[in-house]
C-alpha cells in the first residue's frame, strides 16, 4: 500500500497539522477534523496492512529479501 517514506511523510503532514491547526485554533473546523481523520486512519491502516503482509510472507517462507541466483 505505502512505503516507509510515504508513510513518515503522512504521519509528519498529520504531525503538522494538528500543531499549525492547534496554533490556529480550527480544530473544530469539520473539514480540518475529516482530513485530519482520515489520514490518521490511512496510517493506522496501512500499519496493519503492513505488518500482516509481513507475517504471511514469513509464515508462507516467501523472503522477498533473499536474492536467487541461477
Amino acid at each position: 500500500m505505502l512505503n516507509n517514506q510515504q508513510s513518515l511523510i503522512l504521519s509528519g503532514l498529520m504531525g503538522g497539522g494538528i500543531f499549525i491547526f492547534g496554533i490556529l485554533d480550527i480544530l473544530d473546523n469539520f473539514v480540518v477534523l475529516t482530513i485530519l481523520t482520515l489520514l490518521f486512519f490511512a496510517i493506522i491502516i496501512n500499519l496493519f496492512y503492513t505488518n500482516s503482509k509481513s507475517k504471511e510472507d514469513i509464515k508462507d517462507g516467501n523472503n522477498t529479501n533473499k536474492k536467487s541466483f541461477h
